[in-house]
């Protein structure tokens, strides 16, 4: 390297770094308002206490549960797991009616990532003490439909659908946007360690495999509809998001997505009209697109997924 050519060696770098240094501090900042809106502005402790104690886990990281929920899929099959639960007249009741999801939409969320953190990668214990917690708020809530039907959260049957349509959105995302798949026999166990929980959250012989999983959906179709309270439900989720205008781009891309893995049954019923042509090979790249940059951004924060890791604990005996 000659005299003139070591300056413009040495400029060359620094811009290299101001531009890498930059592009960090845009990726910390997106990660951190993702994970803000995610997980609460005491995320940081919540993570602490999930990743940061000590103690027996039902699930390590090569598990396919633990590799599912922990992946940025997740933000699109959580909009595809949501549409296809209010489907159902009764659990859309007690959303509708209990939840707050309009005014606490954030805080709903919340309490949900935290719940399926917890159970997917917390200790045993706290694992265990959270569906204590949300059993006892299921006892609570109770009610009638819109056609006057009685409902009650703590319903097997009722618990049962909202497992369902979480674990087969989640399942479809991962399948969908994740760089590895699930081979098929991962899928299948990915559907029985998202059971453990299950069972004791108070479901009655959740699957554990892909084809339980399809049949256990097949046999509620006949039990789902489109209510009012599911379209402005959706209109809600879909087209009113409580956004600041600059994050709507990146929500509709994630909202997009998750639309697209809907059954084309699910989307008629709530007058999603998207053919399949245009799920394929428009909202589905949206969707690969809003999930790649949420893995991004939520790689750049510090404390990812390091739990301290104690031997796998034994099956949790069911629930009465």
């Amino acid at each position: 390297m000659t005299d003139l050519t070591r300056p413009v060696a040495a400029v060359s770098e620094t811009l290299r770094d101001q531009v890498r240094r930059a592009g960090e501090g845009v990726q910390l900042r997106i990660g951190q308002a993702l994970r803000a809106k995610v997980a609460g502005d005491d995320a940081q402790q919540r993570a602490q206490r999930i990743w940061g104690a000590e103690g027996a886990r039902w699930f390590t990281p090569s598990d396919p549960v633990w590799r599912v929920h922990a992946d940025a899929a997740m933000f699109p099959g959580g909009v595809t797991a949501l549409l296809l639960q209010m489907l159902h007249p009764m659990a859309m009741a007690g959303v509708a009616g209990h939840s707050g999801y309009k005014g606490d939409p954030w805080g709903r969320l919340q309490r949900t990532s935290t719940y399926l953190a917890t159970t997917t990668f917390g200790t045993v214990e706290h694992a265990e003490e959270t569906i204590a917690m949300v059993r006892g708020i299921h006892d609570r809530v109770r009610g009638k439909d819109e056609l006057g039907r009685p409902y009650r959260a703590s319903d097997p049957h009722l618990l049962m659908w909202v497992h369902i349509a979480e674990v087969d959105s989640f399942l479809r995302a991962f399948q969908t946007y994740a760089t590895t798949p699930l081979t098929p026999e991962e899928a299948d166990t990915y559907v029985a360690q998202a059971a453990v929980s299950a069972r004791l959250l108070g479901v009655v012989d959740p699957p554990t495999s892909v084809a339980g999983l399809e049949a256990e959906l097949a046999s509620y179709r006949p039990e789902l509809e489109t209510t009012p309270a599911a379209r402005e439900a959706a209109r809600f989720l879909l087209l009113s998001p409580p956004l600041p205008w600059p994050a709507r781009p990146g929500y509709g891309a994630l909202a997009a997505g998750g639309v697209a893995l809907l059954p084309d049954w699910a989307r008629d019923l709530l007058g999603l009209p998207m053919p399949d042509v245009v799920a394929r090979w428009v909202a589905q790249p949206l969707g690969q697109l809003g999930a790649s940059t949420v893995r991004w951004a939520m790689a750049g924060l510090e404390d990812r997924r390091s739990a301290p890791m104690a031997p796998r604990a034994g099956a949790p005996r069911r629930s009465a």
